[in-house]
């Protein structure tokens, strides 16, 4: 027999069953304001994460880290901690405690009221809540902050407290079912792109010719290469360009507002469209040098993508290039494919970090690239190579993408499935 349903009278909510009632949160939940003081030295200290409340190390604090915890609040297990701030790009909003420790005061510390919530079933209501950053409506500044008063005075949806436990207890097996196939998922994945990476190593360094004799490189990075190989540097097999300056006022009446690729533009495998890049000054000079034409290989000169690089393809409208890109080219025909899959083999083995000492901010400057070692291989062989990696890891990718299509709907069906409960729509 279907139950009966009542409108909450909020929009976000709808339908609730008849029995269930609306309250406040202030009348269920009590904020802690429980400071650590002199015990921060013995105290575990705690962050909200994405995956809950997690312990951390305060040696692996990133960012400003405080002189003294004194001022971090107290957190015992069965605490809902909250994020308020920044409802609308925060990563986070809520998570309950299974832990003794301190968490820092820009968050609110709830502790629930046992004869009207449990605190298992809050957590999932609070979930339900992030989806959707359906507080983020109540916010009444720029920053979508919410002070505890306006928190206190929202809603909050409720059976009576033997329900809750038992919604509780449903989505706690459920929500472990479907994070037991993501996880699996996931790590499915993980092996496909290293099966990828594996293919793509072994055809840059060994070629895809099998039972020929080999020799050593004499470059560690590279390893043993067949006989009629040989190792010289990318500088002498390729024109490199380095992008141009950004310009936001033109110098002249010649220049022209023209769109360009930047480092965000570019990753492995693929380029931005170009209607939705960025636009610059420049002069006739420089579009003549900075044109991208297809067959181009793209190569992201700083940041965390350096040496990130792809082939363009598809070209129909005019782009050019800024100074965090370089095009390169193959001075004796217009296949760069193979030099794209030996600089991906590099970066995955972290040859780009070494290349560039690494402190801050690596640059993949112009004259490291030309220095990159370079098997010289034949024409011929080249492009086989190019075809073989073109087709095998297009394969794989795809099998990628199909995996990744798994787990964005079994997360969206999670979410549907903590909305239908904690909203009565669905009964345990």
């Amino acid at each position: 027999m279907a139950r009966e349903m009542k409108d909450s009278g909020i929009a976000w909510i709808g339908f609730i069953p008849d029995d269930w009632y609306i309250q406040r949160n202030k009348f269920c939940f009590e904020c802690s304001k429980e400071i650590v003081g002199e015990k921060s030295t013995d105290t575990q200290l705690l962050s909200l994460t994405t995956k809950g409340i997690k312990e951390k190390r305060p040696e692996d604090s990133t960012g400003k880290v405080p002189d003294t915890y004194d001022t971090y609040q107290v957190v015992v297990p069965n605490d809902i901690v909250m994020c308020l701030f920044d409802l609308d790009v925060s990563a986070v909003f809520s998570g309950i405690s299974p832990y003794y420790g301190m968490i820092s005061p820009a968050y609110k510390v709830l502790k629930c009221k046992k004869e009207r919530v449990i605190p298992a079933y809050v957590d999932y209501w609070f979930s339900y809540i992030f989806d959707g950053r359906k507080f983020r409506h109540y916010a009444k500044n720029l920053r979508y902050t919410l002070n505890y008063d306006e928190f206190a005075d929202l809603p909050i949806v409720l059976p009576d407290t033997v329900e809750q436990q038992r919604i509780a207890d449903f989505l706690d097996k459920e929500c472990a079912r479907i994070d037991s196939v993501i996880e699996q998922t996931r790590q499915s994945i993980e092996e496909y792109k290293k099966l990828k990476q594996s293919i793509i190593t072994e055809a840059v360094t060994k070629g895809i010719r099998p039972n020929r004799p080999m020799k050593d490189s004499g470059i560690e990075w590279i390893g043993e290469i067949p006989e009629e190989w040989m190792v010289s540097r990318v500088g002498l097999h390729y024109i490199i360009i380095l992008g141009k300056m950004l310009c936001s006022v033109p110098p002249s009446g010649d220049y022209s507002l023209e769109r360009y690729f930047c480092a965000a533009n570019v990753h492995f495998d693929s380029v931005s469209d170009v209607d939705t890049l960025k636009k610059m000054w420049f002069s006739p000079q420089e579009k003549q040098l900075y044109q991208v034409r297809n067959g181009d290989l793209l190569v992201v000169e700083g940041g965390a993508g350096a040496g990130g690089s792809a082939v363009v393809t598809g070209l129909t409208e005019t782009a050019f290039i800024q100074n965090s890109i370089m095009i390169v080219r193959e001075k004796k025909n217009d296949d760069n494919r193979y030099l794209r899959y030996l600089l991906e083999y590099l970066v995955k083995q972290g040859y780009i970090e070494v290349a560039c000492n690494k402190a801050t901010i690596p640059h993949f400057t112009k004259d490291k690239l030309a220095t990159v070692p370079y098997p010289v291989v034949a024409t011929d062989e080249r492009v086989q190579i190019a075809d073989y990696l073109d087709c095998k890891c297009n394969e794989i990718d795809n099998l990628i993408a199909n995996k990744e299509k798994i787990i964005t709907e079994l997360e969206t069906y999670k979410k549907s499935l903590i909305y239908e409960y904690v909203t009565g729509k669905k009964e345990v």
